[in-house]
């Protein structure tokens, strides 16, 4: 006879630890062969942990010109510099490397730059800017990215935010830093992603275009060494002014994570490699050394993926991998061309709209975000702050809201269809300060408002016209909400803090948010799970999330502001402009994996 089990059961995998996210929390440091020449540069070089180069830097004392290669063993001497030089950028393969910028004896800084072809070194074009201590990356020694530095004599001097790509001919200036800085670490593999971090922790991330402030590292650090690429990169050594240290701290893309230690505390140190296989050379420690240590990560371990199964037979226990809302953080994001507050948004964390508003003045401004960069799209056909908003990036409405020249409000409906703006039908009851929700431009709510006395008034538009639906049962403006016409979520307004929720015939309140204010914005697509963020009295970052039963203080964004605008969802959430003073800012969202125990109830 069958058993139970074989008919309705299914196998779970059994694991003697939970599943990460990569096996590079896992790595370890060894020894590796030592330098023949002890000495100290920024933190940059060139290739693989099996196959690098270390080029110039300070002796103990002196600068030099020395240049050596690394088999995965043993260090050699190669073709020497043309110019000695320290706090040199580096770029590039073994065979294929370049070396721009730095100081040596003659002069404070330099700004030539020689070429490695494998057997020679070769003075090529020259950069723009003179500099020393800047971060550097790139594919070779014609696909390569400075950035940074100092461009006066010696610190204290005029810190730099100049960038400048060389394709393998001529260096041209691209967008700068968003911060002036000097002695960081960087990471990257080619001159369109490249990452620059510290001091103080601050992070940047490159697309090629533009610079984008992200997550901070956990130990704030000068002349540190990097490896890796943008969205995997390992921060290694530093100096925490004092003590130097011996911290490796690990980049997924998101987040830094403090993973295994080096063995020998060290600033300065020459960095390459994967964040999977790294490599940290030479250094000061109390003078120049010339160790050198190896990371490996683990090739074989058990991957996070998001709603796995398994066993954990050392904690006898069964789990599950998911999204974890609460352990949640935020982490700036791209910065819009025109900064505002009480705008319309559509879409998501990574394809989201924005539009509307006041800058001030009111603006008609419309912009779209790919999930690093804004870029101008069409404007509305009428300037407005304070609109009502639903949609995705390429289906929106942008409805109500308050014109310049006009002391009442408008109720002009607007849908933008990828490419432009068309007027449609107008709104019952004209108004600002209102709520949209809804994830198409087909079928929305708007909820609430404030036309000289705050209102509880609900529309439902079916994609051609508004017509009255269900009041809230508190009137209310300076609203936030979530969820689509059959299933939403009104969230705060001026002197409100109770909640209300829609199931698609009755409003019911539900349990209140924890800190009161208003101005905040939300993001969700159902009325069960939502985040609120942001709000006035005075401004706010607080954050809280709702589960379909309660709310939950979880991770501030890292700027307080009001009058924001919010989209995305409770995983991956969006926040964009607000009132500081307005603001082009925005910050992202972003609920990490982890290993839930399942308990039976």
């Amino acid at each position: 006879m069958a058993k139970y089990s074989d008919i309705k059961g299914f196998t779970v995998q059994t694991l003697s630890s939970d599943p990460i996210d990569s096996g590079v929390p896992g790595g370890t440091w060894a020894s590796g062969g030592a330098l023949g020449t002890a000495r100290i540069t920024k933190g940059s070089s060139a290739g693989t942990q099996n196959a690098s180069s270390v080029f110039g830097g300070q002796t103990a004392p002196g600068f030099t010109d020395i240049h050596e290669q690394y088999n995965g063993s043993s260090w050699t001497t190669a073709t020497e510099m043309a110019t000695a030089r320290l706090t040199n950028a580096g770029a590039g393969i073994t065979t294929s490397a370049l070396a721009p910028i730095g100081k040596n004896p003659g002069t404070s800084r330099v700004n030539n730059n020689e070429s490695w072809n494998g057997s020679a070194w070769s003075e090529v074009a020259d950069v723009n800017t003179s500099r020393r201590d800047g971060g550097g990356t790139g594919a070779s020694n014609t696909n390569a990215i400075i950035f940074g530095g100092f461009e006066a004599d010696s610190p204290p001097g005029s810190q730099s935010a100049k960038t400048e790509v060389f394709n393998g001919s001529s260096w041209s200036e691209k967008g700068d830093l968003s911060t002036a800085r000097s002695t960081s670490g960087s990471a990257g593999i080619t001159s369109t992603a490249a990452l620059f971090f510290g001091p103080p922790a601050k992070t940047e991330s490159w697309n090629g275009a533009a610079w984008t402030e992200v997550a901070e590292l956990n130990t704030e650090r000068q002349y540190s060494g990097g490896a890796g690429a943008y969205t995997a990169a390992l921060a290694i050594g530093g100096d925490v002014d004092p003590p130097i240290t011996a911290a490796t701290e690990f980049w997924n893309g998101t987040t830094w994570t403090e993973i295994a230690d080096l063995a020998t505390a060290r600033r300065q140190n020459f960095g390459s490699g994967l964040n999977t296989a790294a490599l940290a050379s030479g250094g000061y420690t109390t003078t120049q050394v010339a160790n050198t240590e190896e990371f490996t990560a683990p090739a074989v371990f058990s991957k996070k993926v998001e709603g796995q199964l398994f066993f954990n037979s050392t904690t006898n226990t069964f789990k599950e991998t998911l999204l974890d809302v609460p352990a949640g953080t935020w982490a700036s994001g791209g910065t819009q061309n025109t900064g505002r507050y009480q705008l319309g948004t559509a879409g998501t964390q990574t394809a989201a709209l924005a539009f509307g508003g006041s800058s001030p003045p009111f603006t008609a401004n419309n912009e779209s975000y790919n999930g690093s960069t804004w870029s101008e799209e069409t404007d509305l056909t009428s300037i407005r702050d304070s609109l009502g908003s639903a949609g995705t990036q390429t289906a929106a409405l942008g409805f109500g809201g308050q014109y310049p020249s006009v002391s009442g409000t408008y109720n002009l409906t607007e849908e933008w269809n990828g490419s432009s703006w068309a007027e449609k039908a107008e709104l019952n009851s004209g108004r600002r300060f209102m709520n949209g929700t809804g994830n198409a431009n087909t079928a929305a709510l708007c909820i609430g408002g404030y036309d000289g006395s705050n209102r509880a008034y609900v529309e439902d538009w079916n994609g051609s016209s508004w017509s009255e639906g269900t009041d809230i049962n508190t009137a209310r403006a300076y609203i936030a909400g979530v969820g689509t016409p059959e299933a939403a979520l009104a969230i705060s307004g001026a002197s409100v803090t109770n909640v209300e929720q829609w199931n698609g015939s009755s409003w019911a309140e539900v349990a209140e948010y924890n800190t009161s204010r208003g101005q905040g914005a939300a993001s969700g697509k159902t009325s069960t799970a939502a985040l609120f963020f942001g709000g006035e009295g005075p401004n706010k970052a607080n954050t809280e999330v709702w589960n379909g039963t309660s709310w939950t203080e979880i991770a501030d964004l890292s700027l307080a502001r009001s009058g924001l605008g919010g989209t995305g969802n409770t995983v991956a959430g969006f926040a964009i402009g607000g009132q500081v003073s307005p603001q082009a800012g925005t910050e992202e969202f972003t609920a990490p994996l982890a290993n839930k125990t399942i308990t039976a109830s």
